[in-house]
């Protein structure tokens, strides 16, 4: 049976027009497979029409794999017990014979891996409709789009993608007219469900990838990092198209951080879990451009940065009206909003760390009647709202976006800021010498210690590099080269490392709120407008501009007993990084020289410093 006949047995005309209308064949080839592997009761194309993102939703309602609440526009979904956030394990690359991937990254053969996801998704969807969208990457009709096709049962996926993505039916339309192009494809099967449809067989969830023909396959779950394909898994894929253009890829949000008179400078920033990322994106008086995920490319001569995404799925977790007034604003007002796996009483939604009391009794992710106390199938007590919960919301619906964000040219960014979580070594901020230095020695020896909510040993340091480590589809080497010669000749945006997280005597040495200064002095050196200390491995603040901002800022009295315990240059510690980095890049076989020189160089300043100053050097004697 041909393309077209496959097509026409299981779409009505309309549907059928159009997917005929783009006028293109790969995709006509990617949905006839579909239907013939997984053999759909009938399949379903949308378009950009809001009245087709609006039956997604509906349809959603009507499969209850969402849930109306209680305020007009939101619903809740849950996931099952075991599938509450990615999977590493099962997340493979497929690897043709003929090519070699980092061992660092999870693979299988591309053969072995294709026949296993396609005996999985085998009839997946038979007696369900098969659901056809098409999305965005970046603004439409910009340099940075990349149009995607998305293939599912799950209404819930298409709704979240309506909310998190730009339409991209018409850009589709657009690019197809000017001959073959690159798309990204998606095709998920849900799987088996129970009565709560949620996935059944969990210990046969898939997610592979196939970076030869920019495609992810996954099944056997629900959650939105593994089935909303736009997300990180097409980040694995924009990392490997980025590399072969000439562009850049990254786990960053985007800002405008305010300055005087007016002024305004684009910031980008990659923290890992748990690190401030979402807190740095959000501060109050700021605003915000993107919360996740970035490209960047030279346009006009400039370092250009764009949010691919059009809205947020973030954890929940901790969200209160103190903390987080613009999402809790969203979070409480008619709109639309996605809850996800969060407790559920009277039809409102409760979850950890809100500030509210949280009733011992309701919905929720283990149990359709939770009470306090209640243990999961594992034996472990249970949460009323899972840690990894989350919400959906987006970005047009935020008080706080930039009036920007949806720029097709992009952001010009200013500074490129890398943060982790770090409790006894570096200084809560910093300036790199050089692109090269705080690429090597900020990005590329980016560490965080481990939390509560981590699996395994809290306060373990894993090393990730610009954050991005989970989902790089290349060598360490090769991604570290593409960044520090992307864009070379141009004027590149300084460098700067945070930490948040600095203690002694087992409490914190800043308020949360502290890093509203932090930016505020960033802002001021990209313009030039303070100067700095050398601290052997960066530039710091000085008291007196740090004493000026924290006023002006936090309207709070900065004190010299603070920042000598803040700035404190600690070189055993300094020299202990370098040294666990000296290992785990001797494992990196394409490590650049540029990185080993970088260290060279830091560890032979702080040995100098040692040698003049001390081990322990307080900011006032540099």
């Amino acid at each position: 049976m041909d393309i077209q006949s496959i097509l026409k047995s299981k779409m009505d005309e309309v549907s059928l027009s159009r997917l005929l209308a783009l006028k293109n064949e790969d995709a006509n080839a990617f949905v006839a497979r579909a239907i013939e592997l997984c053999e759909p009761e009938k399949v379903w194309v949308g378009t950009d029409d809001e009245a087709d993102a609006a039956r997604c939703r509906q349809m959603a309602i009507d499969n209850r794999e969402e849930l109306p609440l209680a305020v007009p526009g939101h619903t809740v979904h849950f996931d099952s017990y075991y599938d509450q956030g990615r999977n590493p394990e099962v997340t493979k690359y497929l690897v043709p014979k003929s090519e070699t991937l980092d061992p660092k990254l999870k693979q299988i053969d591309r053969d072995q891996g294709f026949a296993e996801i396609e005996d999985l998704q085998r009839g997946a969807y038979k007696g369900r409709t098969m659901l056809v969208r098409f999305f965005c990457l970046g603004p439409v009709n910009s340099v940075f789009a990349i149009p995607c096709l998305q293939i599912t049962d799950s209404a819930y996926v298409t709704h979240s993608e309506d909310m998190l993505y730009r339409k991209g039916y018409e850009e589709f339309k657009r690019q197809s007219a000017r001959g073959p192009f690159e798309f990204f494809r998606f095709r998920h099967c849900t799987g088996k469900v129970t009565e709560r449809m949620t996935c059944k067989d969990i210990e046969r969830s898939r997610v592979y990838i196939d970076y030869m023909h920019n495609t992810v396959y996954s099944v056997n779950t629900q959650y939105a990092g593994n089935t909303v394909g736009l997300k990180k898994l097409s980040l694995r894929l924009a990392i490997r198209k980025a590399d072969r253009e000439g562009w850049l890829a990254e786990h960053m949000f985007i800002m405008g951080a305010h300055g005087p008179g007016g002024r305004k400078t684009y910031l980008c920033g990659a923290y890992p879990s748990a690190c401030g990322k979402t807190a740095t994106a959000m501060i109050p008086g700021e605003t915000i451009a993107g919360d996740d995920l970035a490209y960047f490319r030279v346009i006009d001569g400039q370092f250009r940065a764009v949010n691919i995404e059009a809205g947020i799925f973030g954890i929940i977790q901790d969200v209160n009206a103190k903390g987080d007034p613009v999402i809790w604003d969203v979070l409480h007002h008619p709109g639309e909003v996605i809850f996800g796996n969060v407790l559920v009483k009277d039809n409102k939604p409760y979850w950890l760390g809100m500030g509210e009391e949280i009733p011992t009794r309701g919905m929720n992710y283990v149990s359709t009647d939770w009470t306090e106390g209640t243990k999961g199938p594992d034996g472990e007590e249970t949460t009323p709202s899972h840690k990894n919960a989350r919400y959906t919301v987006r970005m047009q619906d935020l008080k706080n976006k930039d009036p920007e964000w949806d720029n097709p040219n992009g952001l010009p960014i200013g500074g490129i800021i890398y943060g982790g979580r770090d409790s006894d070594t570096n200084v809560p901020v910093r300036e790199a010498y050089s692109w090269e230095h705080g690429i090597c020695t900020m990005g590329a020896m980016l560490e965080s210690e481990t939390t509560a909510a981590t699996t395994g040993a809290q306060g373990v340091r894993k090393w990730n590099v610009m954050s991005n480590m989970d989902f790089l589809s290349m060598s360490v080497g090769k991604y570290l080269r593409n960044n520090l010669e992307f864009a070379a000749g141009l004027k590149r945006p300084k460098v700067f490392g945070t930490n948040y997280f600095l203690k002694k005597g087992g409490k914190y040495l800043n308020g949360m709120l502290d890093k509203a200064v932090w930016v505020k002095w960033m802002e001021r050196r990209i313009h030039g407008d303070v100067e700095a200390l050398d601290a052997g491995y960066g530039l710091i603040p000085k008291y007196d501009d740090l004493k000026r901002l924290f006023k002006e800022v936090r309207n709070k009295e900065y004190t010299e007993k603070d920042y000598v315990e803040q700035f404190t240059v600690r070189i055993p510690e300094l020299l202990a990084t370098l040294d666990r980095m000296a290992k785990i890049y001797d494992t990196v076989a394409d490590t650049p020289k540029v990185m080993l020189d970088e260290m060279a160089a830091q560890r032979k300043r702080l040995e100098v410093l040692k040698a003049a100053k001390g081990e322990y050097i307080p900011p006032l004697d540099l």
